[in-house]
């Protein structure tokens, strides 16, 4: 069976969150379903969270399916060599109406012995901030497990972290172990391994209709937070028509194309590629293939077999493979 070689999309994963907004609508164009949507799953292979292609010959079938028959087409070489048949990245836009938890995810180790997962290195663009909005990452001073538990326990833990105010393509890299929460009022679009492994630590004291707190994960935490100080906002060039690196760490590559005209990409085929559009409207480019076109909100794939293509357009993309 031969394989056709296309931008493919994939039918968003919403999920409704007590913090979530309507941004993922208003300002992405996502179907939402009510009015607390937190959550767009964008490209997925989390179990039981598996996403379905919306477009092309392949539309209906799901990434796994896909990648259990082509895997090498898909994942690229390399990939495929590392990871077998499994997706390692999750890709997902987040709206903030309130704040976050706050949280911090473990490491491949700890996910592995567990919950049987990968662990949740994971990168924050932002997309949209209201005034005033903020994230919060790290602490804010030399802080030791002692103090950590008698600030939990005070429900003073915010005064010891770190806050930083945020606005439009602001990036954050947040390493597993390193506590933090997203703001209210940021939109973000997030880049992380497949993961769904989250341990919250403090929810602002908030409960949900019922009257009832969401579960805390206070002891799973207090060996998968990594105290040190770290440096977490990352800074880039925004040279245009090419791809200006981001981060670029074991889990993922991220570069940022500040596209305006035509970006002519030529790839080797080791590793599939991911584009988010995060302003703007542009296509993809195929030799003897129509266009394929994406706008401001839009996630597709770039299979690995898929190795000539140019952009075409005026937007803000990020790319996204594992080098």
């Amino acid at each position: 069976m031969s394989f056709l070689r296309y931008p493919m999309v994939f039918n968003p994963i919403l999920k409704e969150r007590i913090w979530g907004g309507t941004k993922l609508n208003t300002i992405l164009g996502k179907a939402i379903h009510s009015d607390r949507v937190g959550e767009s799953w964008e490209i997925s292979m989390v179990p039981g969270e598996i996403s379905e292609i919306s477009n092309g010959t392949y539309q209906g079938m799901s990434l796994a399916t896909l990648i259990d028959i082509f895997p090498e087409q898909v994942l690229g070489t390399k990939i495929y060599q590392r990871f077998g048949k499994q997706f390692p990245l999750l890709f997902k836009f987040l709206d903030a109406k309130e704040d976050l938890s706050i949280q911090l995810h473990p490491n491949d180790d700890l996910a592995q012995k567990r919950h049987q997962s990968f662990g949740k290195t994971e990168m924050w663009y932002v997309m949209q901030a209201d005034v005033g909005s903020r994230v919060v990452v790290g602490f804010n001073g030399p802080v030791s497990s002692e103090d950590y538990l008698h600030h939990l326990k005070q429900k003073t833990l915010p005064t010891i972290l770190k806050e930083i105010s945020v606005n439009v393509g602001d990036v954050f890299f947040i390493e597993t172990g390193t506590i933090h929460a997203i703001g209210k009022g940021v939109l973000l679009a997030e880049i992380q391994q497949t993961s769904d492994i989250t341990y919250r630590v403090y929810d602002w004291d908030r409960v949900d209709s019922s009257g009832k707190e969401r579960e805390l994960h206070i002891d799973l935490a207090l060996d998968a937070i990594d105290y040190r100080p770290r440096p977490v906002e990352l800074f880039y060039q925004r040279e245009p028509n090419q791809g200006n690196m981001i981060v670029d760490c074991p889990y993922f590559r991220v570069n940022f194309i500040p596209l305006d005209g035509v970006f002519k990409a030529d790839k080797q085929g080791d590793s599939f590629h991911i584009y988010v559009c995060t302003e703007g409207d542009m296509s993809v480019l195929i030799e003897g293939q129509q266009e394929f076109n994406f706008k401001k909100g839009d996630t597709f794939l770039i299979p690995a077999a898929l190795k000539e293509y140019k952009l075409k357009g005026k937007a803000s993309l990020l790319e996204i493979f594992i080098s």
